[in-house]
């Protein structure tokens, strides 16, 4: 699939230049990409004109494009609000987290276009964000730097901390906490002890609600669960988020333990929480 105007973007561009796996491959086009896709012939499986995305059919695949637009922060940690669609990639950049995310390459020639120096971040293994409203405007960011800075060795440009520590030491607490969760879950399904003490020292459980408390640091990563995410927050009040009935029952038992003996019907996942909160005197 080539266009002159059609790019990959982001996550896909940074691992390539990594070689390391891509767990999405993100379209951009530089214009509207629903027309795109409507006067390209394409099998249309869904569109959203709010947005300005199109998903298609294409050899057996689905693939979501996404034109460049403009986007905006009425309310500072919710989803944004398009003021332009079609704009162009130097608009469509700004939107965007760490100028390793903010990569475009062409797909006819396979060219990558860089405005905020992004590939000289890859090379010195630097997070930075685009400008100093980038937390303010979605604190899930930072849950997201710590992911990316975990699972490929980076470190947060000296700036970037800044804007992290200010943030933490004033946060909205209304924000989407359904982003949250998602962060949290990609974060910590990595099973890096690395990422759960760095969420500890640096502040970041503080995302989660207000009156968070941090216990001791264990060794997380060494005990069996699945999914991995939820016995690193085992500690902390997860009523912000939206669990589903599954991890809510992993959560009831484990409290039941506190009082009770196990038995046939006790989650295993339960029997752990428990073991590690006993561990740590919590």
């Amino acid at each position: 699939m080539k266009d002159k105007n059609l790019y990959l973007v982001g996550g896909v561009v940074r691992d390539e230049l990594l070689g390391a796996e891509s767990f999405d491959i993100d379209y951009c086009y530089e214009g509207d990409a629903i027309k795109f896709a409507r006067s390209s012939g394409f099998n249309i499986l869904k569109e959203n004109p709010a947005f300005g995305t199109v998903r298609i059919e294409k050899d057996g695949k689905e693939i979501d494009i996404a034109s460049t637009r403009v986007e905006t922060y009425p309310e500072k940690g919710h989803l944004p609000e398009v003021s332009k669609i079609g704009c162009s990639l130097k608009e469509d950049v700004l939107r965007r987290d760490f100028t390793i995310n903010a990569l475009y390459k062409r797909t006819t020639d396979g060219e990558i276009i860089d405005y905020t120096g992004g590939l000289d971040d890859i090379k010195s293994k630097k997070i930075r964000v685009l400008h100093d409203e980038s937390f303010i405007d979605d604190p899930t960011r930072i849950i997201r730097a710590l992911k990316f800075s975990v699972r490929f060795g980076f470190e947060l440009d000296a700036h970037t901390h800044e804007l992290q520590e200010k943030y933490l030491e004033n946060i909205n607490y209304d924000m989407s906490y359904h982003r949250v969760k998602k962060e949290i879950v990609e974060t910590f399904n990595l099973n890096k002890q690395e990422a759960y003490e760095r969420f500890i020292n640096e502040g970041i459980y503080k995302l989660l609600g207000e009156n968070q408390k941090p216990c001791k640091l264990l060794n997380i990563e060494k005990f069996p669960f699945t999914p991995p995410w939820l016995k690193y927050m085992a500690f902390f009040n997860l009523e912000n988020l939206e669990l589903t009935r599954a991890e809510n029952r992993i959560l009831e038992w484990a409290e039941r333990l506190k009082t009770e003996k196990t038995n046939n019907n006790t989650p295993q996942e339960s029997i752990i929480i428990d073991r590690i909160r006993r561990e740590c005197g919590c």
